[in-house]
């Protein structure tokens, strides 16, 4: 028992309730898409599972601040619910079944409960602190998962979202290089990355450009795994405006070559 159990409830909850409303959308004719100020898609879908889950919070936390990335933050206090409705949106538009609801809970500044809905992968998975990182359909229906014991680059997977986006942040060649160095990289992109490094299936994931709402849910599930989750400063956590993962063991040699310390 840990003191984040009936909120990791409740995120099951939410989760289960708004696969109902994301899956009705997916691969639908009339889905309406849009672009955003920064040029990125959103659709019907996303504005809908968020509304839904902020709903569900209202009545359940009312108390608890809510940021998500389709409306303003609401509330104010130590804790807060991070919501990224759809992650994988241009997944979600072209009816690539790679996308997920994340859904987190962060307290005094730490993320402390982390949950990944993929339902057109038939896929969850989940944390909260103190508790480990598991995988499964619900919280009586699933196995407990681990990084990888992988020790050097060599022998390691590497996944990625887009290798284009590393110029933003001056590191193009030396990510370039990071994957000939790996014994494979591959392009699986956005939470699935990640949560590939937590099952152990790959070993580093990494990405140069992304916001609270795309780690929060993420941080709690790869650390409880055994892994490590930093910014590229090497800062522990979702605050640094990209992301490093690995099992913990490659991640310092990770950061030498692509950080930005």
């Amino acid at each position: 028992m840990t003191r984040y159990d009936d909120d990791l409830r409740l995120a099951h909850v939410l989760a289960d309730a708004v696969e109902r409303v994301t899956m009705t959308r997916f691969r639908t004719e009339d889905l309406v898409v849009e672009s955003k100020p920064d040029l990125t898609p959103v659709t019907d879908a996303d504005r809908a599972a968020e509304e839904h889950i902020r709903a569900q919070l209202k009545r359940t936390r009312p108390r608890d601040a809510v940021e998500g990335e389709e409306f303003d933050t609401t509330g104010h206090g130590p804790r807060r619910w991070v919501i990224d409705p759809i992650d994988g949106t241009k997944n979600f538009v072209r009816g690539v079944p790679v996308w997920a609801t994340l859904i987190a809970l962060v307290d005094d500044g730490h993320p402390v409960i982390g949950l990944v809905s993929a339902p057109a992968l038939g896929r969850r998975w989940w944390a909260a602190q103190g508790s480990g990182a598991w995988s499964g359909r619900s919280l009586t229906s699933a196995k407990r998962i681990g990084v990888s014991r992988v020790s050097s680059l060599q022998d390691a997977s590497l996944s990625y979202a887009s290798i284009a986006s590393w110029r933003k942040v001056e590191r193009h060649q030396e990510f370039l290089d990071l994957t000939e160095v790996c014994w494979r990289a591959r392009a699986y992109g956005d939470f699935w990355s990640y949560m590939l490094v937590a099952e152990g299936a790959v070993d580093i994931a990494a990405e140069p450009e992304l916001q609270i709402y795309d780690m929060a849910a993420l941080v709690p599930i790869v650390t409880e795994a055994g892994g490590r989750f930093t910014s590229l400063d090497g800062r522990d956590g979702c605050w640094g405006g990209n992301a490093v993962a690995t099992n913990g063991l490659l991640h310092d040699e990770v950061l030498a070559r692509i950080g930005t310390a």
